[in-house]
């Protein structure tokens, strides 16, 4: 079953399954880049301006991202008990598991669609934002919402096609998103000929469209390329498809997936609620911060994703010797990649603030932050290649506990360190420095408290 007679088999495999990740995530900022250019570049109408466009949009934005990542249960937990079916040499499984996660995100896309209106009220509600962007961001929203089913369901299909060892397909299948998403948010809102296009509602719509792409794809290549795989599964199936002595544990495992986004979620909205309280200069050096770190986190998913892949493949074969090489060598190949992205954090920090913004006093403001980007590739390295590792195993409890104690480290540190600061430093002129300082400080921790008790429990979660 395994390639064997090749030199390096094991480091092949890896790389086959990593750099199609990595290609295809690499185009995930074009969306967020192109999406800002064209709100920024519409014409002023309703007392909009560019300002007002770009804020509905990161507004609207950060709506999906409370939503959606709260139900990325969908794909973890769809990767590793696929990838131990493949392992296992049971297709029949991995048709059930497919078919399973694709009608679970569309039960899950009608009940978001049914509370659209409330959870929109309540993300306005959090967010402090003006009249204009309000009511543009909830356009955006009412919108974009109807993507909801099509977003979901190429969730489940990105883990299947992960569990499926399947780089190549699901590189495919984010890169159609992508390029119809900008595509269509150009066309849409800009017009094309005499055509003057939709304006601010073409950028939605463009999303809604490429989101359905993408899903329209993975079907066709579920009915191509996997039709003998689904061939095993009939329609006398479907009643048993959410019954049965696993299905107990399917649920628990999901439950803790579920958990895990929850904690997820608090740990970078509140980044962003407690970077909002200082100064406008701050926020915005937060907010670029966060964007450099992030670049890191798009390579090292890649390797995290073969590590997810093959950990949980190998055990499904019951293969103790290629499950600890695996793990070996995922984590030389991101450490790797970490070393080689703390040098270039080193040497182009500077250069990379000057791409992102042309303002030179928010610049200036962010050097001072930049050692702390040197923490970030061996840190988040390992609390990444963890995360692949442990989803591989479906060890769903421990990634639950990992992202508990990286919430309460998180908090502990931002709270501890805002508490030692604010007698002899407020009202001080570099006080806003300071707590982004305690900030940053609390980011780290919440990636610490994950990498070590991941690693300790390493030897008990990963086994055959």
């Amino acid at each position: 079953m395994y390639i064997c007679r090749v030199k390096n088999p094991l480091n092949r495999e890896i790389l086959r399954l990593s750099l199609p990740s990595i290609l295809a995530n690499i185009t995930v900022p074009l969306v967020g880049m192109v999406d800002t250019a064209v709100a920024g570049h519409l014409p002023g109408g309703e007392g909009a301006g560019a300002a007002t466009y770009i804020g509905a949009i990161s507004v609207g934005a950060m709506l999906f991202n409370l939503l959606y990542w709260n139900f990325a249960f969908l794909r973890t937990g769809t990767g590793g008990l696929t990838a131990q079916a493949y392992g296992r040499g049971d297709m029949s499984e991995c048709a059930r598991i497919g078919v399973r996660a694709f009608l679970l995100a569309l039960i899950t896309a009608a009940g978001v669609l049914m509370l659209q209106w409330p959870f929109e009220k309540l993300g306005m509600w959090v967010v402090d934002s003006s009249e204009g962007v309000e009511s543009l961001a909830a356009q955006y929203f009412f919108i974009r919402i109807w993507a909801a089913p099509a977003t979901l369901g190429l969730m489940a299909f990105s883990g299947w096609f992960v569990g499926m060892q399947d780089s190549m397909c699901s590189m495919w299948k984010d890169l159609t998103v992508n390029m119809v998403n900008i595509a269509a948010s150009i066309l849409l809102a800009l017009g094309i000929g005499s055509w003057e296009g939709l304006g601010f509602a073409g950028v939605a719509w463009g999303t809604v469209i490429a989101q359905y792409c993408g899903l329209l794809y993975c079907l066709a290549v579920c009915a191509v390329k996997y039709r003998k795989v689904f061939g095993t599964f009939g329609r006398a199936d479907l009643p048993t498809l959410f019954s049965g002595g696993g299905m107990r544990g399917f649920f628990r495992m999901n439950m803790n997936l579920f958990g895990r986004s929850v904690f997820f979620t608090s740990i970078y909205v509140g980044y962003t609620l407690i970077a909002a309280q200082y100064s406008d200069v701050m926020l915005a050096c937060s907010s670029l911060m966060m964007q450099l770190l992030m670049i890191f986190s798009y390579f090292t998913d890649g390797f995290a994703y073969a590590g997810e892949a093959l950990t949980g493949r190998f055990i499904g074969a019951r293969d103790e010797v290629l499950l600890r090489r695996t793990v070996r060598l995922i984590f030389v190949w991101s450490m790797s990649i970490a070393l080689l992205f703390v040098w270039m954090y080193m040497a182009g920090g500077v250069p990379v603030l000057k791409l992102l913004t042309s303002d030179e006093t928010v610049v200036e403001a962010c050097r001072q932050f930049l050692p702390w980007l040197v923490l970030m590739p061996p840190l988040g390295c390992a609390a990444f290649t963890w995360d692949g590792i442990f989803l591989g195993a479906t060890a769903s409890r421990a990634i639950f506990m990992a992202m508990v104690w990286a919430a309460a480290g998180f908090f502990a540190v931002w709270f501890g360190a805002r508490w030692l600061i604010v007698d002899p430093a407020a009202g001080t002129p570099g006080f806003d420095t300071l707590a982004i300082h305690c900030l940053m400080a609390a980011y780290f921790a919440h990636l610490l408290a994950r990498t070590v008790y991941l690693t300790c429990r390493y030897r008990k979660d990963i086994r055959i």
